[in-house]
């Protein structure tokens, strides 16, 4: 399938402990141990704010954001490097439009199905929300820009305007 090529870079590497999962983002968990609280704490001391040295909890927000900055980088990288891309959930009915809309004309987008990537179709949702400032699908991207939803979409192509923002996005790609 066309979309796998483009998702290598998004699976999470496990790492050296546990294959278990974290509830809080859904990667494999860290070699710390869970406090009764359920937050994972270092092994060792951590050093704190003023100085002193405490027990707390390790903060996943590296982690997170570590994660996520892959994630906006690879959606960057499958936006620049495809003509056509969007982001859309198979249920969706105005995703159906736009696909529907894109066949009419010939043209082949690369598609990602956000709800059969797992716990990952979420993650990449709050991304391409913080990347183009929509929420909802599809999510189009023609050209490397950020095109908008189906009744923007829509409202291109009734204005005429779509069809040659394809003509420029393919003939953009085929020189590269």
């Amino acid at each position: 399938m066309a979309i796998a090529s483009h998702l290598i870079n998004l699976t999470p590497l496990p790492l050296k402990s546990s294959s278990a999962l974290s509830p809080l983002c859904n990667l494999p968990t860290c070699p710390f141990p869970l406090n009764d609280t359920g937050v994972k704490t270092s092994r060792s001391k951590i050093l704190g704010i003023n100085g002193s040295s405490r027990r707390g909890p390790v903060s996943f927000r590296v982690m997170a954001s570590s994660f996520g900055s892959r994630l906006e980088d690879s959606v960057k990288k499958t936006v620049a490097e495809n003509p056509v891309v969007v982001y859309s959930k198979t249920w969706c009915s105005y995703s159906s439009e736009v696909k529907t809309l894109f066949k009419k004309l010939g043209e082949e987008p690369l598609v990602i199905e956000l709800d059969e990537l797992g716990p990952q179709g979420p993650q990449l949702q709050k991304v391409l929300e913080r990347l183009s400032g929509q929420h909802t699908v599809p999510n189009v991207f023609i050209g490397g820009q950020h095109i908008g939803g189906c009744t923007d979409t829509l409202k291109l192509y009734r204005k005429g305007e779509l069809e040659p923002l394809l003509s420029k996005a393919n003939a953009k790609s085929s020189q590269a």
